[in-house]
């Protein structure tokens, strides 16, 4: 019986490690928030309102050229198109400092959706985490973001952080 038991549990760990392995996305996104400087990494969907609103009048298009020191990149989550041609009539994609990535999941549903990225919680569209040297130092995890914050973030974590 206590073979069982162990056998089980072995089998149950090796179970969760699996399913704790990052997505080649995943790797690279780390990858990246680990070079020197500021890395911000948004959270987004094309099918997603707020992020649409966030996308108008070329808001964000405008924020990256303007911080063109600052690394973006964008996860398009919970969707089955990557979105680029939807970040392109908003002035996004061309930049040098910007990189797309797809995550692999697109389930919209709970419990096969995504739920996590880096190992930490991301449940929420749009999200935008500000790193420092792979130091994760702000996250906007509840919706819209409001660009002078974000521009304030910017500042305090190139000038300290």
């Amino acid at each position: 019986m206590k073979s069982i038991l162990l056998l089980g549990l072995l089998v149950g760990w090796v179970g969760v490690a699996v399913a704790a392995e990052p997505s080649p996305e995943e790797v690279r996104v780390a990858e990246a928030v680990k070079a020197p400087g500021v890395t911000v990494v948004h959270f987004w969907a094309p099918w997603c309102a707020t992020c649409a609103a966030e996308l108008a009048k070329n808001a964000w298009g405008t924020f990256i050229d303007t911080n063109a020191e600052t690394r973006f990149i964008f996860v398009t989550a919970k969707s089955a198109e990557d979105g680029r041609e939807v970040l392109a009539k908003h002035g996004v994609g061309g930049q040098p400092n910007f990189e797309l990535v797809k995550h692999p999941n697109p389930s919209r549903t709970a419990g096969t959706e995504m739920t996590a990225f880096l190992g930490l919680p991301m449940t929420w569209l749009p999200a935008t985490w500000v790193f420092k040297n792979g130091r994760l130092l702000y996250a906007l995890n509840n919706g819209e973001v409001r660009f002078p914050i974000l521009q304030q973030f910017l500042r305090d974590a190139a000038t300290g952080g």
